[in-house]
């Protein structure tokens, strides 16, 4: 998916949500566990609830690593299942150096159809280029990221008065362009995003901690919003486990379409 079909996307479903799939096998409803897969008859639950009213699907890798290979195949089943009317994310942190990157492009790339994966810059450029190599897809740079750790490194200040963070985010953007390059930017940060956006004018942020973690979505579309909107906001948790009970998916529903009329209003504005 190119950014103009992003955007456009976007502006017809006046949604940038992404709703998170990350689904717990321990946390689903348990009239499920009687299905011959049951992560992937939750997934598909969810996605025919929610389809109309997000724009995204992101789908983290390690609860289906966990399982195993049933896990892999749920997983495939999943994205190929969402099919391309969607923006589609490998939430995998890949990073490696380079010929290991590779491989882990062409994995989400080739052998399952996602259009982009979430990438770790740790090691540097060489181990991020490769994920910016395939036409029409993206690699999403984890930039300043929502969890209690990331003042451990992230927020860190260097002896150039800028944050660690910062370094990373004006790097980065030159080993890409807008149209094949997001960052991670946690929800949780929102104090930082002025400054983010003035790093980053025209690029696309995939923005978790919304929802569970507490992130206001108010105050993320007001200071992160460009005029291209350059928002998909991820909520995983308070979509899919909004119910428990048969009729889960039907919650779900409800509280993504809050979501959706949330962002219209903001949309609105833009």
């Amino acid at each position: 998916m190119t950014r103009q079909q992003l955007v456009q996307l976007i502006r017809e479903r006046q949604s940038y949500l992404c709703v998170g799939l990350d689904t717990d096998i321990e946390k689903i409803p348990q009239h499920l566990l009687q299905e011959e897969d049951p992560v992937f008859a939750f997934n598909k639950a969810i996605i025919d609830a929610t389809r109309d009213v997000c724009v995204a699907y992101k789908i983290n890798t390690a609860f289906y690593e966990a399982l195993g290979v049933k896990g892999w195949i749920a997983l495939d089943k999943t994205v190929r299942y969402i099919g391309n009317s969607h923006f589609t994310i490998a939430d995998a942190k890949r990073g490696d150096i380079g010929n290991t990157s590779d491989q882990y492009a062409k994995a989400f790339f080739e052998a399952m159809p996602f259009d982009s994966v979430t990438v770790a810059p740790y090691m540097g450029e060489d181990s991020v280029k490769p994920f910016l190599q395939h036409a029409g897809k993206w690699a999403i740079v984890l930039g300043l990221t929502s969890n209690k750790g990331a003042s451990d490194f992230e927020l860190q200040p260097l002896q150039s008065d800028e944050h660690l963070y910062e370094k990373v985010l004006t790097s980065v953007s030159n080993w890409g362009s807008p149209d094949n390059l997001m960052f991670v930017i946690g929800a949780t940060q929102a104090e930082q995003f002025v400054q983010i956006r003035k790093l980053t004018p025209h690029h696309f942020y995939l923005v978790p901690g919304v929802g569970a973690q507490g992130g206001s979505l108010k105050e993320i579309s007001e200071k992160a919003m460009n005029e291209d909107i350059g928002l998909l906001v991820n909520a995983s948790r308070a979509i899919i486990y909004a119910g428990k009970g048969e009729d889960f998916a039907e919650q779900a529903y409800k509280v993504a379409k809050e979501y959706q009329v949330e962002m219209a209003g903001y949309l609105v504005k833009n």
